[in-house]
């Protein structure tokens, strides 16, 4: 049985970049900002499901506060559930 993880509230539920997505570039759309130029440390992954949130929707590349989020495991897969109001930016492209 398939199951799937839909964030209640004002939460989403997001995949992490690994250290390797964010080296290799490509096609992915990633921002990398080194310590200095943050007040406290960030993560950045992509929007799988939202709940009642206003500003992210599905798909999007996100920057996250690193500490404001709870670990879950989804068919062997490590995801972040966090509150919208710790998502710090939506990247884009151009």
């Amino acid at each position: 049985m398939n199951k799937k993880i839909v964030p209640v509230g004002e939460r989403v539920l997001i995949k992490p970049f690994t250290e390797a997505d964010l080296r290799k570039g490509g096609k992915k759309s990633v921002l990398i900002l080194p310590d200095s130029m943050t007040k406290e440390k960030s993560a950045q992954g992509k929007v799988l499901a939202v709940g009642d949130v206003k500003k992210v929707k599905v798909g999007d590349t996100v920057l996250f506060s690193k500490y404001s989020y709870d670990e879950i495991e989804q068919d062997g897969e490590e995801l972040y559930l966090l509150k919208e109001e710790n998502v710090l930016a939506i990247i884009k492209n151009g």
